[in-house]
């Protein structure tokens, strides 16, 4: 028997406002759950002062040799961060490639989404250095 959840809402982290209401816009199910997806990713280990197990050491590899041994350790990093921060996921996995000649990392994130009838939600997005 499947559970069929309410719906999931988070705040825009670009503080804009609703013109109705004078609210903070707020976003829900699938977008607000890949926002935070995103975030997980992104945020640096030891980046939140609370706990200091969030998080990914992507940044730091991205000046790494390129290796199908270094995108499969993140590849497990990443799915294992979801697993263990995202509660509003299931069924993740993660896929990460290095275009030739270049110091990008591209990823590309699959889940189910608890409690919603959704079909499999997939997030794909590129990483780049921000020094070269």
């Amino acid at each position: 028997m499947a559970t069929i959840s309410r719906k999931f809402r988070d705040i825009s982290l670009s503080f804009v406002r609703n013109p109705v209401t004078n609210d903070i816009v707020a976003i829900t199910n699938e977008d607000a759950i890949k926002k935070s997806v995103i975030n997980l990713v992104r945020t640096k280990i030891g980046e939140r002062f609370f706990n200091s197990l969030l998080g990914t050491d992507i940044d730091n590899s991205m000046f790494e040799l390129q290796t199908p041994e270094l995108a499969s350790n993140l590849e497990t990093e990443i799915t294992t961060l979801l697993r263990n921060f995202e509660p509003r996921i299931k069924n993740a996995t993660s896929y990460v490639t290095y275009p030739a000649d270049s110091n990008d990392l591209n990823i590309r994130i699959s889940y189910d989404v608890v409690g919603l009838p959704l079909p499999v939600q997939s997030i794909e997005f590129i990483l780049q250095p921000t020094r070269t």
